[in-house]
Parts: structure tokens; C-alpha cells; sequence
């Protein structure tokens, strides 16, 4: 403890004399010099190549590529007819919505049966069919793949420690890693395409199947174990018939974030060719065709509530066993809620074309009524709008931004070698600097920098907004869940959703990104500041009260520092967020790692992507480091 009082004080005092000094430092202090940045992208473009080439790689992708190609190809011809093998489809869209219907009410009631086939309708009803087949086409084949993956490796990391410790490096900096940064090496290897899009979303999505499998194999009871091996069964059934089943709650809530992240990178594949609803709303919001883009909007987030819904049910759903002696109608009843209505949608198909897929001249529209609202609020708005965006440029952003790229790389090194050594000692000093050295290395400084302050700013807002909301919502419980509700439902939105609302109202600038990222960074800050006041023991603001104090009193000095931990997890997340979205909203216009990250992506540049993936990654790494050690230790000291 004296070496981290002691140390922690002259790393900051000496990052202050620097930035005073910065205008009499030499250059080399200011930015790292040329002869100091690393050609990390060569590196990396030559391993590619060697891998590619030499290694005889690119046959293996192949065939793992025409193998996703072929499921691609049953899918596509069963949900929206293209002409491939088993040559029956297109399915009608009366009888997946019933099929829907049906799903939800074997998994949860008729309330989820109804929201479950209405979604159908409505993208049916409204034109949408083709593309949002092309889009369930791919998640249909990807989930499984990746929950197969993610099972296999969470099951071998369980087995074996060395794997584990191997594994879990990758997984921190795979979870890290922005989604374009996925795409790169995919385009490399299999080309653009929908082909491309399932592999890339394959990969994404494999990383929260591994870590829910092996949470759920680890948390399974001794004595069952002990049970199964005491009644014969060998290493296989153990696994299969013992192990798996008893961790059927986590390994189902993989399930449920693997579908909702492929949903999420299937939408933004749209970058490298992959057709169907993000494609469609990349293309209308490049046209800034606001009423047709929420259109899409509202079908992607539909798709993203209903099937995180279902998998949600499914997860927390227990098996359910007929009594002996159940008549067959009984045992069966499920069957016939789907058979029934089924033969009906069949029948309704035959009968008129309108029932197998609406035409677009057939279909509904409501992007006339949004954009004349739109029109309205906008222009209603406008005096606001212009005085913020003129406000947070001239006065916040620019200013912080010149701010951030004023001050000399060294100062920040020590800056924040500092703050790492004031929260846990050498080792989270060291841990800070390897995570920021390289980005110095790299040559992307200053991007970086741009990034960090895009992201600090909002944060910033996002706590600002978030904690008084959450303040509010945790002071009654019925308040408390709805807000909880809301929460949910904003976290299952793909990212690109939030772009559509701060386009309207402040068009394409910065502060239409740094709204939306506030939106988008909110979340985690409420649901925690929720879950942290909710978790403060009862005793203890039984306590305060008994001893006189004010409800204003009770919340300074009990409730928000016991919450205070609980509320850092949430900032962490907001900050892992912020910078996922960062790198998104460079398709409306931002200097910073993701628009650089976009040219990378449209030069098929590999080394220059994965370099600036890995700058992101790593801010996020560290930032998560440091808040989880700050948190951890905050929490031992109050002994909770």
C-alpha cells in the first residue's frame, strides 16, 4: 500500500509538468516519431499471406465456405425461393407466421403466440418479405453453426485449464474487437456476399456460446455428478445425459445471445454485400429516405424483440412430461395448435397469390405519415436542434477534441499509468500501458484520440442522463420494472436502429453520432444504477432512517456508495457500448478508428483493419481493467 501511495502521485504530477510544458518539449514528446511506429499492418498482411498461400488455408475456408453456401442455398429456396435444391419453397408467408404463432405459444402463452405471428404480418403486409428472409436466411444458418462451435470449445475449455487460459485472452480481446474488424479477413478469404456475411457472423457470435457452456458445465452440483457416476453411466453419458442438461438454463442463454448478435452483425454485413433488411437500410439512409428507413427500422427491431423473446422462453422454459395414461389428443395437443391453422395458411395460398407474398405495389406504407410528422417535429424543432448542435460543437465538441489532440502522447502515458498504479498498484500501472503503447506504436494516435474523446464525451452525457433516470426508476419497484422492461428492449435493437431518430433531427455531424451513442450508451448506465440501489440491504436504509435522516441523506451517504460499485459496471459496459458505436456511426461522418476502419474494410486492406480493430479493443480492455479492479476492491472494502 505505501509503494501505491507513494508512486501513484509523481506519474500524475510529472504528466501535469509535461502538458504545462508541452510547448518547449521536443516533437519526439508530442507524437510518437516516425522511426518509432512499427509496421504492425505488415506484419499482419504478411501472415495472412503466408497463411493464405503457404499454409494451403484458403482450401480449407473454401470448404467450409461451400458448405455454408449449400445450407445458405436450402434456406434461401425454403424462405424466399431462389432456384437451389430442395426446390419447394418459397414458403408462404401465411404459414411461417402461423408456424411463428405457434413457436410462441408452445414457448410462452398466447400473448407471445400473437406478438410472434403479428411480426410476420406486419413485414408481409408492408412489403418487406424478400429481405427479411435474406436476413433470417443467414441467422437460420448461422446460429447453429455457431452454437455448435461454442459448444465444442466451451466443452474442451472445461476439460482442460490449458485450453481455458488459452481461450480466455482471445475471447477478451474477440469481445472487444469492433464488427468491421470481423469482415476484413472474411472478405479476404471468401469474398462479399451472403456467404461472406454467414461467416462473419458465425465467427462474431461464438464467443458468448463458449463462455455461457462453460458457466453452465461449472455450476453443476457435485452431487449430481456423483448420482450419474454412482448409476453406471460412462464419460459420455455423463456429458450428455448429467453435465449438459443440468446446465440447460446458461447454455440456452448462449443460445439467446448468439441469435440476438448474429441479428446484429447480419444487419451491418451489409457493408460487405449481404443482402436483405440492413442492406435495404444502408441504402435509404445513404438517400436520407427517413420514412422508409424506420419502416425497416421498426421490422429489424420487431425481428430483434421476437427472437430474443422466444430464445428468452425457450431458455427459462422447463421440460414439461404428460401424465401416464394421457389421451393422444392430449400428448399431441401442441401439434394439432400448429397443424390446424397450418393446413388453413396452406389453403389460403392456394386459393389467392396475395397470401404466398405481397407484392410491393400490393403493400402497405407508412412512410408517408412518418416523414410528414417527421417534417413537422423537425421543423418545430429546429430552433432547439441548431442551438444544441452550434452549442456542443463550438462549445464542447471541438474544444474537447483540440483538447484531447493538444496533449503530447507522454502525457497521457504517464496520465494513465498513474491512474492504473492509484487503482491497483504496478500491476494495473503495467497493465495500462501495455494496452495504450501499442496504440502509440501503431501510428494511429491521433485517430485514437479522436475515438478516446468521442467516446469520454459520451459517456459523460450518458451518466448524466442515465443515473438521475435511474435514480428515479429505483424508488419504486412497479417504476423500477418498467423502466428494467425498457432497458431489455432497447439492449436487443441492433446499433445501426439508433442512427435512423439523430439523422432526422441533426443530420450528418458529429453531434448526430455523439447522439446517438448517448442513446445507445444510456442503458447499461440506468439498468445498473437500478439494479445497484435495488441491491443496497434493506437493513441498512432501515438503519439511516432509524438514526434521522433525510431521504436526500439516505441516498448520499448509504445508498449511492453501496450502489456505487454495481454502478461502475454499468459505466464499463456504457464505455464498451460507446465505443462499438463510435465505429458504426463513421458511415455519418466522423474522423476517428472507424472511419479509417470503413477504408480498410473497402480496400480489403487486412493488417491496416486489424490494427485499428485492435486500437479499439484494446481502449476497451483497458478501460474494463481498470473499472473492474476499481469496482472489485470498492466492494471488498465495504464487505459486499
Amino acid at each position: 500500500m505505501p509503494a501505491r501511495l507513494s508512486a501513484w502521485p509523481v506519474l500524475l504530477a510529472l504528466a501535469v509538468v509535461l502538458a504545462a510544458a508541452q510547448s518547449v518539449l521536443p516533437q519526439a514528446l508530442h507524437r510518437p516519431p516516425e522511426w518509432l511506429v512499427l509496421p504492425f499492418a505488415h506484419w499482419i498482411n504478411s501472415i495472412f499471406v503466408f497463411v493464405q498461400e503457404d499454409l494451403g488455408l484458403m482450401s480449407l475456408t473454401r470448404a467450409f465456405s461451400d458448405l455454408v453456401e449449400f445450407c445458405l442455398d436450402v434456406t434461401a429456396n425454403l424462405l424466399y425461393g431462389k432456384s437451389r435444391w430442395p426446390h419447394l419453397g418459397p414458403i408462404p408467408w401465411t404459414v411461417i407466421a402461423v408456424a411463428a404463432g405457434a413457436v410462441g405459444y408452445a414457448l410462452s402463452g398466447w400473448r407471445l403466440a400473437v406478438f410472434s405471428a403479428g411480426t410476420f404480418v406486419w413485414i408481409a403486409v408492408m412489403g418487406q418479405w424478400k429481405w427479411a428472409m435474406e436476413t433470417l436466411s443467414v441467422i437460420v444458418v448461422a446460429a447453429p453453426f455457431s452454437v455448435a462451435l461454442g459448444l465444442t470449445m466451451g466443452i474442451l475449455a472445461w476439460r482442460s485449464a490449458t485450453v481455458e487460459r488459452v481461450l480466455n485472452p482471445i475471447l477478451n480481446v474477440a469481445q472487444s474487437l469492433p464488427h468491421f474488424a470481423y469482415m476484413i479477413p472474411v472478405v479476404v478469404f471468401i469474398g462479399i456476399g451472403p456467404k461472406a456475411g454467414a461467416i462473419v457472423t458465425i465467427i462474431f457470435s461464438v464467443p458468448p456460446m463458449i463462455r455461457m457452456t462453460l458457466l453452465g458445465l461449472r455450476k453443476v452440483s457435485p452431487e449430481i455428478i456423483e448420482s450419474g457416476q454412482m448409476s453406471g453411466a460412462t464419460r459420455l453419458q455423463l456429458m450428455t445425459r448429467v453435465r449438459l442438461p443440468s446446465a440447460r438454463t446458461e447454455i440456452l442463454i448462449g443460445v439467446n445471445q448468439v441469435i440476438m448478435q448474429c441479428l446484429a452483425m447480419v444487419v451491418l454485413a451489409s457493408f460487405i454485400g449481404m443482402p436483405g433488411l440492413g442492406q435495404k437500410l444502408l441504402q435509404l439512409l445513404q438517400a436520407l429516405k427517413i420514412g422508409l428507413s424506420a419502416e425497416i427500422g421498426i421490422t429489424i427491431v420487431l425481428l430483434a424483440i421476437l427472437l430474443d423473446r422466444l430464445s428468452r422462453a425457450w431458455a427459462l422454459r422447463q421440460p414439461e412430461h404428460n401424465e401416464a395414461g394421457a389421451s393422444w389428443l392430449e400428448r399431441h395437443r401442441l401439434l394439432l395448435v400448429w397443424a390446424v391453422p397450418t393446413a388453413l395458411a396452406f389453403a389460403l395460398a392456394a386459393w389467392d397469390p396475395y397470401f404466398v407474398e405481397v407484392k410491393r405495389n400490393q403493400a402497405l406504407s407508412i412512410a408517408g405519415p412518418i416523414d410528414a410528422a417527421m417534417d413537422v417535429f423537425v421543423r418545430a424543432a429546429i430552433p432547439v436542434t441548431d442551438w444544441l448542435r452550434w452549442f456542443l460543437i463550438t462549445w464542447v465538441l471541438i474544444p474537447m477534441r483540440d483538447a484531447f489532440l493538444w496533449l503530447p502522447y507522454v502525457t497521457v502515458l504517464l496520465f494513465l499509468a498513474a491512474v492504473g498504479w492509484a487503482i491497483g498498484g504496478l500491476r494495473s500501472a503495467l497493465v495500462s500501458l501495455a494496452f495504450i503503447i501499442p496504440i502509440a506504436l501503431s501510428g494511429w494516435w491521433d485517430r485514437a484520440m479522436i475515438t478516446i474523446y468521442m467516446v469520454t464525451v459520451s459517456v459523460v452525457l450518458a451518466i448524466m442522463i442515465g443515473v438521475p433516470l435511474g435514480l428515479w426508476g429505483a424508488r419504486r419497484a412497479a417504476r423500477a420494472e418498467r423502466l428494467l422492461l425498457v432497458c431489455d428492449s432497447f439492449q436487443t435493437f441492433p446499433s445501426f436502429i439508433y442512427l435512423i431518430p439523430v439523422i432526422m433531427l441533426f443530420g450528418v455531424n458529429d453531434v448526430a453520432v455523439i447522439a446517438a451513442v448517448v442513446v445507445f450508451a444510456t442503458v447499461p448506465i440506468v439498468r445498473y444504477t437500478v439494479e445497484g440501489l435495488r441491491n443496497v440491504p434493506a437493513e441498512i436504509v432501515e438503519a439511516a432512517s432509524m438514526s434521522g435522516a433525510s431521504r436526500w441523506q439516505r441516498l448520499i451517504h448509504a445508498e449511492l456508495p453501496l450502489a456505487l460499485p454495481t454502478m461502475v459496471v454499468g459505466a464499463n459496459q456504457s464505455i464498451m457500448f460507446s465505443l462499438f458505436m463510435v465505429i458504426i456511426a463513421a458511415f455519418i461522418g466522423t474522423q476517428d478508428l472507424g472511419q479509417e476502419m470503413q477504408r480498410a474494410l473497402s480496400s480489403t486492406d487486412v493488417g491496416k483493419g486489424l490494427v485499428l480493430g485492435f486500437a479499439v479493443a484494446f481502449i476497451g480492455l483497458m478501460a474494463d481493467h481498470l473499472l473492474v479492479r476499481w469496482s472489485a476492491e470498492r466492494k471488498q472494502r465495504l464487505g459486499i
